[in-house]
């Protein structure tokens, strides 16, 4: 066998980085002869081009662009190379192919890495097809597909590696489920500041999600901690590599929840040698659309507003402009708006008569554009009809006011009139809330833009041809609706409806499924980021949940019972001082609103350094984090506290939802406190410890 022993991997994995690191020097050199060559033709070009004509300087502006071109592949080349150097792969399969003798050595690393000299692959990019077979087979009959055909064969080796820095720490034969040890011993890592790639540990069914081909809408229903963000981050680097030559990282769209999710996140593509991708948000799509011109709440003071205040009134308004019912009766109205709203009437422009029947069939003859760009179109035919019929010409200020005319024949040209128009015509104008400052509220954003998108038209953004829209659970049907006349490419939508944040507006999987009925649809069960024990304790918060729990055990989640709040946030300081003498790197204080937060940063910060997390916070780091469950949704922490968790703060089934997140994002280590009486969501957790 190849390689049998640690000792002779240990020598392969020597003389490999040796020629990666000959590799390295070989393309530095390029890179100098390269960089040396566009000087060299930009200095000809300035002391010449007097002489040059036209073709000359075009021909040499081409080739100073052309070999920038050719160093900029070399840096992005080396940047690969020297990532291989500290980690040039993590596993490895013999693969011996049906009517062959003698197996292949197939190493799988994050980069592709190949021996010019002997025209062989020495490294296997993670996603080469043969490289699945790493992640979708045990040893025995396996198979991987190429575009043209399908190899079938034995497996008769499956190693895994840890190697840091150029230095193999462990190497472990795999007879069983892919990497369960390996799984263990990286779950068990403390968290770094950054999301981290996961291609050495990626299972079975995550390598399915990541693989798919075929699906032009994927939804992933995923629970807490399953990998759902990470498991679409990968899935966009394997289409990069799929579909070089149709797609790049310019032509991808992540739709994240807010700034510092999308700064958590923004490390995987680099480690995976892909650009980064651009993020944005529903908020910034809107203003964008609205040309800055419309002030609307953020999703982030509504959520606040409702865990704050119970406004029955509010509830009603956020649940029906989040419905299908909502763009139904909005069609209704845009139906009236067309038959009913437009009044056309006989008018005399210079001293010519144009019927209003000529008028009304004009209006409708343009039935097939928006509602508010057929006027152009009427003024248009009544212009060409009269100088038809007349031989006079419409033209200057005679024009504008025929303009002026033909839109005073319907209610108005203004969005927010029409927008409150529809709910004069529902009967229920108690619907709209206008706040101060003539600002929308959150709930009304989406659906003014689809009413915009009807009356006005708006331009798709066909640029991007893949769509990745996470924390699917806190977007309507409403905003789906418009999303998917905005974005008619291939999309991959993933969340847990088990994490809403607004339960008065959250989209389950039918929901979405309805605006996109050729998706496929995927769920994730299993939970790879906290512990048995904290798995089975958040369980029993959200209850009936289907979630598989790891095998990963740790310390029980303790509860802490105070009668005094001071004596509350004395032990949250205990408990802050006892993590900052552990191994852990991060600490996350999870309160409910971020009044709370707040309070309790400048109940702490005289004591400890700490990060404040808020609505405008556009950075994650590592450390002692005070934050949100609204904010927290997606990140993690070794350790987590979840403060005030008594029945007054947390009683509400929104309130349960913050609670679910919150203690979702610990790792490893899970403490809750409260004072007074205990949240009747723990009471199912009463075995763990209650000190007084």
């Amino acid at each position: 066998m190849f390689n049998k022993t640690e000792k002779e991997e240990k020598a392969y994995l020597k003389n490999l980085l040796k020629k990666v690191d000959t590799a390295i020097r070989f393309i530095n050199e390029r890179i100098q002869s390269q960089s040396n060559e566009v000087k060299y033709l930009n200095t000809h070009l300035q002391e010449f081009k007097t002489d040059m004509d036209h073709l000359e300087k075009n021909a040499m502006r081409e080739a100073i662009t052309n070999t920038a071109a050719l160093g900029d592949h070399s840096v992005d080349k080396k940047k690969r190379l020297v990532r291989l150097l500290n980690v040039p792969y993590f596993g490895r399969i013999d693969f011996t192919e049906k009517g062959k003798t003698n197996p292949v050595s197939v190493y799988v690393g994050v980069h592709n890495f190949r021996d010019d000299e002997k025209n062989k692959n020495l490294v296997y990019d993670w996603r080469a097809p043969i490289s699945s077979m790493f992640y979708d087979f045990e040893l025995g009959n396996a198979f991987y597909e190429t575009l043209d055909s399908r190899k079938e064969g034995t497996i008769e080796l499956k190693r895994q590696y840890r190697i840091r820095k150029g230095e193999m720490e462990y190497m472990l034969n795999s007879d069983i489920t892919i990497q369960d040890d390996v799984l263990q011993k990286e779950l068990n890592q403390a968290t770094s500041g950054k999301m981290k790639n996961i291609v050495a540990t990626i299972q079975r069914e995550q390598n399915a999600i990541i693989r798919n081909e075929e699906a032009r809408h994927l939804i992933i229903q995923g629970v807490a901690g399953s990998g759902k963000t990470s498991i679409a981050l990968h899935r966009i680097a394997f289409m990069l590599y799929r579909f070089k030559e149709t797609i790049s990282s310019n032509d991808i769209l992540i739709i994240s929840p807010n700034k510092v999710f999308a700064s958590y996140i923004s490390n995987v593509l680099p480690e995976l040698g892909e650009e980064t991708v651009e993020e944005t948000s529903l908020e910034e799509i809107a203003d964008e659309l609205f040309e800055y011109q419309i002030k609307f709440q953020s999703f982030f003071d509504q959520v606040s507003e409702l865990l704050e205040k119970t406004d029955e009134k509010l509830i009603e308004r956020i649940r029906f402009k989040s419905t299908e019912e909502l763009l139904k009766r909005m069609d209704e109205y845009l139906l009236y708006l067309e038959n009913e709203g437009f009044k056309p009437e006989d008018i005399m422009v210079g001293r010519k008569p144009v019927p209003a029947w000529f008028i009304k069939e004009s209006f409708q003859k343009h039935h097939r554009k928006p509602i508010l760009n057929r006027f152009n179109e009427v003024v248009r035919d009544i212009v060409n009809n009269v100088f038809t019929h007349y031989r006079y010409e419409i033209m200057g200020k005679e024009r504008t006011q025929l303009h002026t005319t033909i839109r005073k024949m319907f209610p108005s040209a203004n969005l927010r009139m029409l927008y409150k128009g529809f709910y004069a015509w529902l009967e229920r104008p108690d619907l709209l809330k206008v706040r101060k400052g003539s600002t929308f509220e959150y709930s009304d954003v989406y659906p003014l833009l689809y009413l915009k998108m009807k009356l006005e038209g708006l331009k798709p953004f066909l640029s991007v041809k893949h769509l990745v829209i996470d924390e699917m659970q806190d977007y309507s049907a409403v905003q789906y609706k418009v999303l998917s006349t905005l974005f008619p490419c291939k999309k991959t939508i993933l969340g847990d409806i088990n994490q809403s944040v607004n339960p008065f507006s959250s989209s389950g999987l039918e929901t979405i499924e309805a605006v996109f009925p050729d998706a496929t649809s995927m769920t994730m069960l299993k939970s790879y980021r906290s512990t048995y024990e904290i798995t089975q304790f958040t369980k029993r918060i959200r209850q009936n949940l289907n979630i598989e729990a790891i095998e990963r055990h740790g310390e029980k989640p303790a509860v802490f019972a105070f009668k005094k709040e001071t004596d509350e946030l004395s032990h949250i300081k205990f408990l802050t001082g006892l993590f900052l003498k552990t191994d852990y790197n991060s600490l996350g204080i999870i309160c409910k609103t971020q009044p709370q937060a707040d309070a309790l940063y400048n109940g702490l910060k005289d004591d400890f350094e700490l990060n404040l997390l808020n609505a405008a916070s556009v950075a994650f780091g590592s450390g002692i984090v005070i934050t949100t469950a609204h904010l927290a949704k997606g990140l993690e922490f070794d350790n987590v506290i979840v403060p005030y968790a008594n029945a007054k703060n947390y009683f509400t089934e929104p309130d349960r939802q913050m609670l679910y997140v919150a203690c979702t994002r610990a790792m490893h280590k899970l403490s809750l406190t409260y004072s007074g009486a205990k949240s009747a969501f723990l009471e199912d957790n009463a075995v763990n410890p209650e000190n007084n």
